[in-house]
């Protein structure tokens, strides 16, 4: 077993059974899968997100590997991405409480509580109107250079998120926003993987997903080569050079993947 607390879980936890006592928690339910519990609850006047994790059972997890997907077993996945992206001087979560038992991984129980990061809004919904009302061009640039640097910075520490959109980078709105002050944090990392280095594989695939999450916010040829710029560290002429073949599977696979969500959605479903 595995058990990390920290204030104020530590003390009003002490002489519990922790995963007990986060089953108790109450509040806002966001997510409930047959394996996997995601809520917000409040502490002592403070915001915290909890996700439960229950076991995904011996067929789900035979799905996953005969499809190539690697499953999701528990929160320690998301521990160990937080710790890493810490280390790696990556905003992220701050987790206060992880706690992990059982050998069978199928039928593992595990859980994970992060402070909550407010007030702050998605990249994905600050950018929303960018086509029509384009943003400053300074606060714009840095937004990218920031989005590079945290992207690429993640991948040199050897995690890859799995689930890399601008809809997971929140942007905190506790003071003004501008190209000199402003706070990015990455989030939602239960699917992240974190090894000594990042296979090129899902770095990739954590670009193309990027990419395809960026396609319709107003970005210029001139804003794709700043961050390929920024996430490369290499002059622009060498990244160009060396990772074309790179960019050009980042143009098709953006294409697939916004053909799949259109047709998804054609009949009018909600994303």
């Amino acid at each position: 077993m595995k058990l990390v607390l920290k204030e104020p879980f530590e003390r009003l936890w002490a002489g519990r059974d922790a995963f007990a006592a986060v089953e108790a928690l109450q509040g806002q339910v966001y997510r409930e899968l047959e394996g996997r519990r995601t809520l917000r609850t409040e502490v002592e006047g403070r915001g915290y997100f909890v996700k439960i994790h229950r076991g995904i059972g011996w067929a789900e997890i035979v799905k996953n590997l005969v499809t190539a997907k690697a499953p999701v077993l528990g929160a320690g996945q998301e521990w160990a991405a937080i710790r890493r992206l810490h280390e790696a001087d990556v905003p992220t979560m701050t987790a206060v409480a992880f706690g992990e038992r059982g050998g069978n991984p199928a039928r593992q129980h595990s859980f994970i509580v992060t402070e909550e990061l407010a007030p702050t809004v998605s990249l994905e919904d600050f950018c929303v109107d960018w086509p029509r009302n384009p943003p400053p061009l300074r606060l714009k640039w840095a937004l990218i250079d920031e989005v590079a640097r945290m992207t690429g910075t993640m991948h040199r520490a050897g995690v890859n998120h799995r689930d890399c959109y601008i809809c997971h980078f929140l942007l905190h709105t506790d003071r003004p926003v501008s190209a000199d002050d402003f706070k990015l944090s990455l989030i939602d990392l239960h699917r992240a993987q974190t090894r000594a280095a990042t296979p090129v594989r899902w770095r990739d695939k954590d670009l193309a997903g990027l990419y395809f999450s960026a396609l319709n916010i107003g970005l210029t040829r001139r804003d794709k080569l700043r961050f390929l710029k920024a996430y490369f560290r290499q002059p622009l002429r060498q990244v160009l050079r060396d990772e074309s073949r790179l960019l050009a599977w980042l143009e098709e696979k953006a294409a697939r993947l916004l053909s799949r969500y259109e047709r998804k959605y054609a009949g009018g479903g909600e994303a």
